[in-house]
């Protein structure tokens, strides 16, 4: 199976702001909107939006044993673990395990992620 497909359409437009959820267990600072997904191999695409203000503080730093990559759309986000403000067209390519975060933004930030749990460490799905 393959990541599922859609044609042109714009995710960022306020007529499809319905489709935008509140990221589970981040009290509200959060939202996210999947735009492709891999229902066999769990890899996805997906937008984070940081509200403004928004501090992830309370919840910590986090690592993934699978692959990802992120890229600053819109707006900037501190990340705690590098000591770095990210700013638009900032790319990180992150391996299994990098720890990331905190995050904070001041005026809101829209993120970009490509993430592959079929490649999470350990994992010998479609290895040969």
């Amino acid at each position: 199976m393959a990541k599922s497909t859609k044609t042109y359409w714009n995710p960022l437009l306020p007529e499809n702001r319905h489709r935008w959820r509140a990221v589970d267990g981040m009290d509200g600072v959060a939202q996210e909107l999947t735009l492709a997904m891999d229902e066999e191999t769990g890899d996805y695409t997906r937008l984070t939006r940081f509200q403004p203000g928004a501090d992830t503080s309370p919840f910590g730093a986090k690592s993934h044993d699978y692959p990802e990559e992120v890229m600053i759309l819109q707006g900037r986000l501190y990340d705690a673990a590098f000591d770095q403000w990210l700013e638009v067209g900032d790319y990180a390519s992150r391996p299994p395990g990098e720890v990331h975060g905190p995050f904070r933004t001041d005026s809101g930030c829209i993120v970009l992620e490509i993430s592959f749990p079929s490649q999470a460490v350990g994992n010998h799905r479609g290895k040969q």
